[in-house]
């Protein structure tokens, strides 16, 4: 649990070497860091000290009951005496660095691990409670990696860009692992990474002077720099790789042109290591994830039935092969964490829950997370398609649509939009663009709504669960606005918006209840005063 540092890297390793690594994002409630630690087992605790991130070692310290140890990592380059550490009952408290001077660095007393033992446990997922740890074996992290690195077009002397977090997947896999099959150097950014605000202002002058030659980031990252000043010479760099979340056409056509450089699409998630797709820099096919990997297979299945569906029709995604997850914790006993797929796995395939359709070519055409999907009047809307016509505008920087319950047609869509700094565009006039440049009637957005920031999950991803929960609040307030002194929230319940709503004591209870019976809204009745 730590930001960027020199020591982390091989730490993260080592801690896979010796035993499971768990890593965890230092910025989660200590609630949910204190139960992703009991879930995970974990003994020892690799931290930030108190000159990395004084925060995190402030978390460090009251998690610290049930563990062993807490190994203390200092900054990069860190000089003179460091920092006194606490002493704590019954844990032993040290920096790792000092301990591991006695060491001979090229050796490992332990029993090396075999390929299917467990390598390490990622967050994944987590839209209420702790996220659930996906456990990944070394066969899992090696395979997956091996495949990224034997299609890459770099040379075994190119430089990779390295900046998202380690407790994701794809900084271990995309930029640790995968180059180090190539032998290639990994630039690693900052202990904030992509989210220093300093690092845009001299970006690409990092990329000019330590020859970048690729890159992995999120979408947001590149609608950024695709208005930063390009302000060096970045011909090296040969292309960006995008995954996490879908990439929106208008961030793509405004990255591109304004650097030339290409976006190449790639397609995982932490249940199948990594990546199981990827695009090919000098082949682009914009609006698909690109082919499978090596050695897994891909089929797109009816969402009912789970039959496979003939090539070209959209149903949800399902992978197989060697990168494909061991399961998630659910448990523990003496032999050490216990695994159950809980659904996503079956006969060895994995349900991504994500719709697609594969074409004649095999590359993977993505159309939405299935429980995204907006239904109107029994028609499902794709909402990337309103995304994409939000971020054309000029002034938004980011995009969310959902699905608004409405009476009539089930839900309706609306968009959720932030804006670039001193943006002074309406919500009237983004809902007027989205009627112009949204190209299916239908899916046009009933309302659009401005944000500081878009919600997103625990571990960083888009929170699609928080925006419904949002213009569900918002829709059952106005349909029971005639009712006076009644109040409406909408909360997150086991993966599904519930409305909860308070009564007064002198409301009319039966028209309350008729009209939320036009909704196909969960609602939870209580009243004033009453627990």
């Amino acid at each position: 649990m730590a930001p960027h540092c020199a020591d982390l890297i091989p730490a993260t390793l080592a801690a896979q070497l010796a035993g499971i690594a768990a890593p965890l994002n230092g910025g989660l409630s200590r609630a949910h860091l204190g139960e992703l630690l009991r879930r995970s087992g974990a003994r020892v605790l690799i931290t930030a000290g108190p000159e990395l991130a004084p925060e995190v070692w402030d978390t460090a310290r009251e998690l610290a009951a049930g563990l062993d140890a807490i190994l203390v990592l200092r900054p990069t380059g860190a000089a003179g005496e460091p920092a006194a550490l606490p002493v704590l009952d019954g844990v032993r408290v040290a920096y790792l660095a000092e301990l591991a001077a006695g060491h001979d660095p090229a050796g490992f007393a332990g029993e090396p691990p075999a390929a299917a033992d467990l390598a390490a446990l990622f967050p994944t997922g987590g839209t209420t409670g702790a996220p659930k740890l996906a456990a990944h074996t070394h066969a899992n992290e090696v395979a997956d990696a091996w495949m990224i690195a034997v299609g890459s077009p770099l040379d075994d002397g190119s430089v990779v860009f390295a900046a998202l977090p380690l407790f994701h997947v794809n900084a271990l896999v995309v930029t640790l692992l995968a180059p180090l099959f190539k032998g290639q150097q990994a630039v690693w950014a900052g202990p904030l990474g992509y989210r220093e605000p300093a690092l845009y202002g001299q970006f690409w002058k990092i990329v000019e002077h330590h020859r970048i030659a690729a890159m992995s980031a999120v979408p947001t990252v590149y609608a950024v720099l695709a208005r930063c000043p390009v302000d060096a010479d970045i011909a090296g760099l040969r292309y960006a790789m995008i995954g996490a979340s879908p990439l929106p056409a208008a961030v793509r056509a405004e990255f591109e042109a304004h650097t030339g450089v290409t976006l190449v699409e790639g397609y995982g998630l932490t249940e199948a290591t990594c990546a199981s797709a990827r695009g090919f820099p000098g082949a682009p096919r914009p609006g698909t994830v690109g082919q499978r990997l090596p050695y897994q297979r891909m089929k797109v299945v009816h969402p009912e039935t789970g039959e496979e569906l003939p090539c070209g029709q959209t149903g949800v995604l399902a992978i197989s092969g060697p990168a494909v997850f061991a399961g998630y914790v659910v448990g523990r006993d003496e032999n050490g964490p216990l695994l159950d797929g809980l659904g996503k796995l079956r006969d060895g395939w994995l349900d991504t829950g994500d719709l697609a359709r594969l074409d004649a070519d095999g590359f993977v055409h993505l159309a939405g997370r299935a429980k995204d999907l907006i239904i109107r009047g029994g028609h499902n809307i794709d909402p990337a398609m309103i995304e994409d016509a939000l971020l054309s505008h000029p002034d938004v920087t980011a995009a969310g649509a959902v699905g608004r319950p409405d009476e009539h047609a089930g839900e309706v869509p609306v968009g959720y939009v932030t804006l670039a700094p001193g943006a002074t565009v309406t919500e009237d006039a983004l809902l007027a663009w989205a009627a112009d440049h949204v190209p299916e009637r239908a899916a046009v957005p009933k309302a659009v709504t401005v944000l500081d920031t878009l919600p997103s999950t625990d571990i960083g991803k888009p929170s699609k669960l928080t925006l419904r929960a949002d213009a569900t609040r918002r829709a059952i307030a106005e349909a029971l606005a005639p009712f006076d002194g009644v109040t409406v929230d909408a909360v997150i319940e086991d993966g599904t918006v519930v409305a909860a709503v308070t009564l007064p004591s002198e409301v009319d209870e039966p028209g309350v209840r008729a009209t939320l019976g036009r909704y196909t809204v969960p609602a939870r009745l209580t009243f004033r005063g009453n627990s």
